[in-house]
């Protein structure tokens, strides 16, 4: 059983930056940005000293925490200089930081559930650091009603838990589940705990506040986009032997997650504002991490964690200066559309390397799940190839799009193998699919093919009246979002001092 302590290390330094920004909570107060970012860069030497003493779920989840928020502490020292409540950001910010380092690493029910509700009241003094702003308000009220719905799923999964094993240690209840047992009480949990996390990870239709916080200063969009947003993803990977015992919620999981991934990346085609397209696209991404789950690759949802939150918080951060770089850039001519002929072959060539890298990485012995993802995965290696093969291409493009195309598929196999090699000992196999898991991985499979068939080919119907109309509905969400600001719009936000 992993050995969890109540106060990690890694917190310490972290709850003592947050006390001297408290302290000094006005602009550019004595030292602080350089006290805050020591205290940051404590916490991560101090994650990497404690993280042999956690299982791989937790120490994963400790070191990415402690390293994405000393990179955000760091930037947010430049960033609100001379502001006049930098001070007390920079107290919310730490102090935020250090309750998700108590949720990852958490050994049972009572401190997951207390660091889970902490992280969000925290979390939302940072959206509403400019009070002043009516959307950033909104949007910080839309994710406080969320986020208390989600608490009460929480809460309730605990008890139901605690009730079903007679003991509130993580570490306890995972081994019994993983050994068969647990009743309805426990089947009823996991189905609390999938609420939860759905709710916390934005999902379809509870998405909608996430695309609307871009009032907040930009750390704080990283801090949530590449840290915070994937404490759904970590509460499923965390009870994954507990999420086995009912299958039918994992159903569930797949179809939300699935149809909020096609739903999100579309949508993020259409916007045109960086960090409003960097917002939906972790909408989709987050959608595709729940998706996983469902389908029970827990190790494959803690590498996706891993790997979209480094890549998140370098996208929110160089946001500004990425704008700068592409308006510098001079448009060499027309974009080279790639037609039917050249999409066909992109998505033949694809799954013919998806089966050659895949033999060489034991392909024949994965289980139906991890292969039918690949195919997925595969599908943006394709729409990629296609840019290459179009006929207006240049010979570097269509070398340039075989290498990355290579590449890729070589790192999905080989950070899969490694993923499930670092978990096996903590995370369960993937079991065998029966009638209901395979009646949602076919058509999930076509859908996600379709829709890349759609998006590679979107260019040459990009004329037509109806995708011009499709464009409106899609940039605006069909407008799902709205129906939320309806239910929410009679309530105050009570603007903080």
């Amino acid at each position: 059983m992993p050995f969890y302590v109540p106060l990690p290390p890694a917190a310490v330094p972290l709850i003592g930056g947050a006390a001297i920004g408290f302290l000094s909570p006005g602009p550019r107060p004595r030292r602080l940005a350089g006290l805050a970012q020591a205290a940051a860069l404590l916490a991560l030497l101090a994650a990497v000293v404690g993280a042999v003493r956690l299982d791989a779920v937790s120490a994963t989840m400790l070191l990415l925490v402690t390293f994405i928020g000393w990179v955000v502490v760091r930037y947010a020292g430049t960033y609100l200089d001379g502001d006049a409540r930098q001070g007390a950001f920079t107290g919310w910010l730490c102090l935020t930081l250090a309750a998700v380092t108590l949720l990852v690493t958490a050994g049972d029910l009572l401190q997951l559930c207390l660091s889970w509700i902490a992280t969000s009241l925290f979390l939302h003094r940072l959206l509403l650091f400019h009070p002043d702003r009516p959307a950033g308000r909104r949007a910080a009220r839309k994710k406080f009603i969320t986020a208390r719905l989600g608490d009460v799923a929480l809460l309730g999964a605990a008890g139901l838990l605690a009730w079903d094993y007679g003991t509130g240690d993580i570490g306890a209840i995972l081994h019994a589940a993983r050994a068969g047992q647990g009743g309805g009480p426990a089947t009823a949990a996991a189905g609390l705990l999938a609420l939860a996390a759905m709710l916390k990870s934005a999902q379809f239709p509870s998405h909608g506040w996430l695309t609307e916080v871009m009032e907040t200063p930009t750390p704080v969009s990283a801090l949530l986009h590449a840290g915070v947003i994937n404490a759904g993803g970590f509460l499923l990977i965390r009870f994954a032997d507990v999420m086995l015992l009912a299958p039918g919620v994992l159903a569930v999981l797949v179809l939300v997650g699935g149809f909020t991934a096609l739903f999100g990346g579309l949508v993020m085609l259409t916007q045109p504002a960086v960090k409003t397209s960097l917002a939906w696209s972790t909408v989709a991404q987050m959608g595709f991490m729940i998706f996983e789950c469902g389908l029970a690759l827990f190790p494959l949802a803690l590498l996706h964690i891993v790997a979209h939150s480094l890549y998140k918080a370098h996208a929110f951060l160089a946001s500004g200066g990425a704008v700068d770089r592409v308006a510098a850039i001079r448009r060499p001519g027309p974009v080279a559309v790639p037609g039917a002929g050249a999409v066909a072959r992109a998505f033949l060539t694809a799954l013919v390397l998806y089966v050659m890298v895949g033999l060489g990485f034991g392909l024949t012995h994965k289980s139906p799940q991890a292969i039918a993802l690949g195919a997925i995965l595969i599908f943006g290696v394709a729409y990629m190839l296609a840019q290459g093969f179009a006929d207006a291409a240049p010979g570097a493009l269509t070398r340039r799009t075989a290498v990355y195309a290579l590449a890729t598929t070589v790192g999905y196999f080989a950070l899969q193998s490694a993923a499930t090699a670092l978990t096996a000992d903590i995370l369960p196999a993937t079991p065998s699919p029966g009638p209901l898991q395979w009646a949602l991985i076919v058509p999930a499979v076509v859908s996600f093919g379709l829709v890349a068939v759609v998006q590679a080919m979107f260019p040459l119907w990009a004329d037509h009246p109806a995708a011009a109309g499709l464009r409106v509905h899609l940039s605006n969400g069909f407008y799902v979002n709205a129906i939320f600001d309806r239910l929410v719009g009679g309530w105050s936000a009570r603007v903080p001092s």
